[in-house]
């Protein structure tokens, strides 16, 4: 049993996600633990980690225990759950020990490249039915390989940032285009997973290799400005209407937490994968996700969608990362994707409001009024967790105001 209560938290001593807090005018990496965080700065500058993994912990952020790669992230765990379990050197550990209510967290690493990919089948068919009506709901090539896109690292954000409405060019019903903010702000309920170790240009990650690379995994709210997408994404894909914010958890839970929420993929027998994407591991994750809308001026926020990550989600993180790099494109320390929009097929179970609300068509009850696409002031949060009782292991939140 751990000697620090975490019965009852939101980060059981089985989690130990970690992330980076400001501590004076010093960015500090520390892992939380129950209602508390250890500070693994000041720990291991106090001789309590192994000297090679000291400079790793010292540095204000995550990217260099990133590129250590999979023997350090699993010594430093298992060195982690020592201290927090071993009632003879409790008194030494207790002076690293920090509230959580405290500190100040900040993006937990420095995102080096961002991919985005559209792997819920129920999405993909959601939105395909929607806007192609007379047509297949999947694009020919969606069952054959994981459809992305490549995003901007640089607004990658923390959960707490608040979002300004961008702008851009919409269609014009008239004809031609205007310019202007976007009325058709929405959200994208996805995972995002956080990359180590490193490949050389030419050198593809092979599916046996994906865990020597996935590190952790963080919530992930993909903002969209819709009409402005729609506009701009023929011939060539989504650019102004996804670039301006994407916000991440702080806490970055490494995805040996999710031992236990490991499954299946779902069927992908018509068409069966090419070779470089055929997987016999459990690489699916059972994790129980939610979207609560807080619209301005409304009291508390509502929960507006549930979904199952494993249900949602078609092609795995494994597969992602295996198509992502098939060409000889690099995996950097802190390079960050998405899993694209995690939906359901029912009412209930879609993880944007361009379904929700079925385009704005069918407005949404949220409270006392009525959302198709975000408004100002307007607050979204994303919750995520796994297992149950003691065992259940929950993700950071992902919030946001849109301003």
């Amino acid at each position: 049993m751990s000697w620090i209560p975490t019965d009852g938290t939101r980060f059981p001593a089985q989690a130990l996600p970690y992330g980076v807090f400001v501590r004076g005018e010093e960015r500090r990496l520390g892992v939380a633990i129950g209602e508390q965080i250890l500070d693994l700065h000041s720990a291991s500058a106090g001789g309590l980690f192994d000297p090679e993994h000291i400079d790793l912990l010292q540095t204000g952020r995550l990217n260099e225990l990133l590129a250590a790669g999979r023997a350090a992230w699993t010594a430093v765990r298992g060195r982690i759950f020592q201290l927090i379990t071993d009632d003879a050197i409790a008194d030494q550990v207790r002076p690293h020990l920090l509230d959580q209510d405290g500190v100040n967290l900040v993006l937990a690493w420095d995102v080096a490249d961002y991919v985005d990919f559209y792997s819920s089948r129920q999405h993909a068919e959601n939105l395909g039915r929607m806007f192609r009506p007379d047509a297949p709901p999947l694009l020919e090539n969606w069952l054959w390989l994981p459809v992305a896109y490549h995003g901007r690292a640089g607004t990658v954000v923390v959960s707490g940032t608040s979002i300004s409405r961008p702008a851009g060019q919409r269609r014009n019903p008239e004809g031609g285009a205007v310019f202007g903010p976007t009325a058709r702000l929405d959200i994208e309920l996805e995972l995002g997973f956080v990359l180590g170790g490193a490949t050389k240009l030419g050198e593809s990650v092979p599916i046996s290799a994906a865990a020597d690379h996935i590190f952790g995994v963080v919530l992930l709210n993909d903002w969209s400005a819709r009409d402005i997408q729609a506009w701009e994404y023929v011939p060539l894909g989504p650019n102004l209407g996804k670039s301006f914010a994407s916000s991440v958890s702080a806490w970055v839970l490494p995805i040996d937490a999710l031992e236990d929420a490991r499954v299946m993929h779902p069927d992908q027998t018509d068409p069966a994968p090419l070779p470089y994407l055929e997987s016999d591991q459990p690489w699916g994750l059972d994790l129980d996700l939610e979207v609560w809308l807080q619209p301005a001026g409304e009291p508390e926020p509502v929960r507006v969608a549930t979904v199952n990550a494993s249900a949602g989600l078609y092609w795995t993180a494994e597969q992602q990362l295996a198509h992502m790099t098939v060409n000889g494109a690099t995996v950097r320390p802190g390079d960050f994707f998405g899993s694209g929009t995690i939906s359901g097929s029912a009412p209930g179970e879609f993880g944007s409001l361009i379904e929700m609300t079925s385009n704005g068509s069918t407005p949404l009850i949220v409270g006392g009024v009525t959302r198709t696409f975000l408004e100002d002031g307007d607050r979204v949060i994303l919750r995520g967790s796994a297992g149950t009782g003691s065992h259940r292991v929950y993700l950071g939140e992902v919030e946001g105001t849109v301003v």
